[in-house]
Order: structure tokens, then sequence, then C-alpha cells
């Protein structure tokens, strides 16, 4: 297997009390969760089609079957919780970003607008909006069509985080997610809109942390899978998004 597909012992041993199948766990034993995490890993990272998987990793039907399951069950994002529990909370950033989306990935039963998939002049696209710590570590993503707005998603975002500072860009600046941010006892750093008769003072000097969450996009970019969404549902693409992310807090 290629080394930069292998997870380090410490690494492993962040993450292997948040996977089923552990001794005691009802059902069958996850004896080889680790090479599971590595196969996917290889998949996000490569873009790869699921057939051409190394023989290594094990059967590539295996492996897509138990993926998908996983992400149906909300496996990777208790994985995404657990590394948070260590999360630096001074401040917490929100952003979106687009993705295009493969043709291959339109045709899903029940329409692409349940898949978050949206159609614009380029074509099909996915956007992610997603919170972070501090450090630039990714917490939360949500799924919608490229066309939805960054606003809409991000009260949602915000439901039960806890931080001393909320930091977002002019595009979050509605008069409901300042009052939602200030009645969780955050300072509000958001620059606000021209139209404002009466514009809001914040801390210019703390928003320019906000890079963090722009520069954790590019890294989680660097992973194909996630630069271009080819998965037919949300949830195999979110799935994708929350091993990569994996990926960042092991880092």
């Amino acid at each position: 297997m290629e080394r930069r597909h292998r997870l380090r012992d410490d690494q492993w041993d962040m993450i292997k009390d948040a996977l089923p199948g552990k001794q005691g766990d009802p059902g069958r034993t996850g004896d080889d969760n680790r090479r599971f995490i590595e196969a996917i890993m290889w998949i996000a990272r490569t873009g790869a089609p699921w057939r051409d998987l190394p023989p290594e990793y094990g059967k590539w039907s295996g492996v897509h079957k138990r993926f998908v399951r996983w992400s149906k069950n909300g496996i990777w994002q208790m994985i995404i919780n657990s590394l948070a529990v260590d999360a630096d909370t001074e401040w917490l950033m929100i952003d979106s970003t687009i993705v295009r989306a493969h043709q291959h990935a339109a045709g899903a039963k029940g329409g692409s607008k349940n898949q978050a998939l949206g159609r614009s002049r380029g074509g099909f696209s996915t956007k992610i909006h997603s919170i972070a710590d501090a450090l630039g570590n990714p917490v939360r993503f949500i799924l919608t069509g490229g066309e939805v707005h960054d606003c809409q998603r991000a009260l949602d975002l915000l439901k039960g985080q806890n931080a001393g500072a909320i930091l977002a860009d002019k595009a979050y600046d509605s008069n409901r997610i300042v009052e939602v941010v200030t009645t969780l006892g955050a300072e509000v750093v958001i620059p606000p809109l021209k139209h404002r008769k009466s514009p809001r003072r914040y801390d210019s000097i703390l928003y320019e942390e906000r890079n963090l969450i722009e520069r954790m996009y590019n890294k989680l970019k660097h992973f194909r899978r996630i630069a271009t969404r080819y998965d037919k549902l949300a949830t195999t693409y979110l799935g994708f998004l929350l091993v990569a992310a994996i990926w960042l807090w092991l880092k």
C-alpha cells in the first residue's frame, strides 16, 4: 500500500474507539477497520473508480457497500464528533464553497434537488456549508444545491455551538444571524453590508483569522472525490467529505 494513504499508529489510536465493531459491540467485529479506513482514504484522495481499488485493500464491492452503509448510518460524523471534543472554540468560522458535479452525479431517484444538486449555466453544482474551529478544523457540514445562498443554512450550522466569537464574511450579515450569535453569547465578527443604516462595529483584526476556513476548503479539495462530485447520492458525497475532514483532523 502507498504510505501516504496509510494511517500512522498515533493517528489510528485517535479514532479506533469511535468505530463500530469494537470488542463488545453487537454484530460482527471490525478487525479490518483500519484497512477499510485506509481504502476509503485512497478512493477519496485519488478520485479513482471503485473498481480500481487495489486488491490489498479488499474486494472493491465489499468496501463500497460498507462505505455506503457507514455513510447512511452517520458513522463518519460520529468520528468527527469524537475528534471535535478537542476543538478550539475560542472562535468558530462559517463559510461555504461550490464544487462542480460530474454528469454522472445526476439521475438519482427522487430528483437532483433531494440530492443537494443545483443547476446553473455551468451545469450541476453542490454547495458545501461548513463550520470550523479556531484552528481551521472542520466541525460540521451541510450540503445544498449550488444556487442556495450562504446565509440560508447558517443557523443550522450554529445550532448547539458554543464559542467566544463567530467569524463570517458579509454574506452572513443578516439581522437573524446576528441575533442568534448574540444569543449564543458569542461576539459577532461579521463585516456589515454597505446598505446598513447603522453599520455594526466588528473586530477587523480577529476577522483576518477567517482565512483558516478558506485554507481548510483548499485542503479538502486536494481530495479529488471532493474537488469534483461524482456521487449521485448526497449521503455518499458527504461521506467522502467527512473522510477528508477526518484526515485533516489527524494531520
